[in-house]
């Protein structure tokens, strides 16, 4: 083990040192001198073998170990392990939906350790009403730089019950490249974005790779289209959840425009049933011009597994204002969403919030995404600025530094959890065309009542 072998190292050249130094002087002291060494050593291996193995389990939704957010995390977690030896991690790590669906039956069964969780009501108000959360003491984060406001969407009752990972931002990625090549200029409203839409469909090309099948995406989209249609939206999203009622006339406006968007052609054919992974191989490997998606994928511009030619034009750009809208560009689709916390019954529970507490440390998550192109932390990342930045982060810092609002937690998570699994699974309809707006709004609603 690490602290036997500097031991041993020390007490070899500590020995070596008194054999060379100290000839002719009595044997009694250079034998007591290491006596009092191999007594420090005996010493030492007596902490170390008292430090009880330790297994702590991590169940993660970022299966990807080898870049972005999920790269970091193993960083961190390899670092853990090296600095307290006696501590195992075991990971368990699947993607976004098949976590959740997992999630639910640990929940029944007992929970890992540390666990991936968002702060958002539709996943978090029925965790913490069974119990599965342990309580964290705030206090202990006050010099850990998070962001203003960030913890306030992991808390119920005044308790803390997780810390935030990310801020995230939505927007679109596009190839700068391709862009140059064809002609084609970032939109300056909704209207250039569709007409853009089908000159890119013109030239053979996939306009935006859209995540329809998972319906999140979709759903945020919509959000990104509320904001654009009225600006500041909390108030509108909180009176619909509480009420069931959907028929606020910026909401059905957004839907509309939304339904529009995607019988217009701007997405992939079959982008309704296709995944995460697929819509992002669209735009990777060059078949799509844009990648609607958060800031949290900025890595790609640091990925080596795609294409230099790729990498290296990836750029983004937010929502385009709506004609007669009353969101403006700075006006975004951002929250603090995705974070980690410690089951309540872990029977490791101090040494997983010592894990969780080592977690964000300022040098580690943030410090660590910073340096692999990964979005934005809810610490503050200006001390690990280097003015080596990629594009993206770039991009994404000017972007949130120069916004007069933000949404907060995207419409499909803002109610209960019948209610999120509802409008993920019906908006892939009301986009087709097979349920129409007003049906939609009111299944939705439904199940808010």
């Amino acid at each position: 083990m690490r602290k036997k072998l500097l031991v041993g190292i020390l007490a070899v050249c500590m020995t070596a040192t008194l054999l060379s130094g100290c000839k002719g002087k009595e044997t009694k002291t250079e034998d007591a001198s290491v006596s009092a060494t191999q007594q420090e050593q005996t010493e030492a291996e007596k902490v170390e073998d008292t430090a009880e193995p330790i297994t702590l389990t991590v169940f993660s939704n970022l299966p990807d170990r080898k870049n972005g957010q999920g790269l970091v995390e193993q960083k961190i977690i390899d670092d853990y392990m090296s600095e307290n030896p006696n501590v195992t991690i075991e990971v368990e790590a699947l993607d976004e939906e098949a976590y959740k669906t997992k999630f639910k039956a640990y929940a029944m069964n007992g929970m890992p350790d540390v666990v991936s969780i968002w702060g958002q009501p539709s996943f978090l108000d029925e965790v913490l009403e069974a119990g599965i959360l342990e309580p964290l003491n705030e206090a202990d984060y006050a010099d850990y730089g998070f962001v203003s406001g960030s913890l306030e969407g992991f808390k119920k009752d005044g308790k803390l019950y997780g810390l935030p990972r990310n801020t995230d931002v939505m927007g679109f990625y596009y190839n700068q490249k391709m862009f140059e090549d064809n002609g084609w200029e970032v939109p300056k409203n909704y209207d250039e974005l569709l007409v853009l839409g089908k000159k890119i469909k013109e030239a053979g090309i996939v306009p935006v790779a859209m995540d329809g099948g998972d319906g999140w995406p979709l759903a945020i989209y919509l959000t990104d289209l509320l904001v654009r249609v009225d600006g500041n939206i909390k108030d509108i999203v909180s009176n619909a959840i509480a009420t069931g009622d959907f028929t606020d006339p910026s909401i059905v406006e957004a839907t509309k425009l939304l339904a529009k968007t995607a019988q217009s052609g701007l997405f992939q054919v079959g982008y309704d049933s296709q995944d995460y992974g697929t819509a992002m191989n669209l735009f990777t490997n060059g078949q799509a011009a844009m990648f609607y998606m958060g800031s949290w994928e900025a890595s790609m511009a640091l990925n080596e597994d795609i294409s230099e030619e790729v990498r290296n034009n990836i750029r983004a750009f937010t929502m385009p204002p709506i004609t007669d809208g009353k969101g403006a560009q700075t006006d975004i689709a951002a929250w603090n969403g995705g974070g980690y916390a410690v089951a309540a019954q872990s029977e490791q529970k101090e040494e997983a919030i010592k894990f969780l507490n080592y977690m964000y440390q300022p040098d580690k998550l943030s410090k660590y995404g910073w340096e692999n192109g990964v979005g934005m932390s809810a610490q503050d990342q200006s001390a690990y600025m280097t003015g080596n930045e990629t594009n993206l982060q770039n991009q994404f810092t000017d972007i949130l530094n120069n916004a007069t609002s933000v949404s907060g937690t995207p419409i499909n998570d803002c109610g209960p959890s019948v209610f999120k699994t509802a409008m993920e699974s019906e908006i892939q309809s009301v986009c087709n065309g097979t349920k129409s707006v007003d049906d939609f709004l009111s299944v939705i609603g439904e199940t808010c009542k």
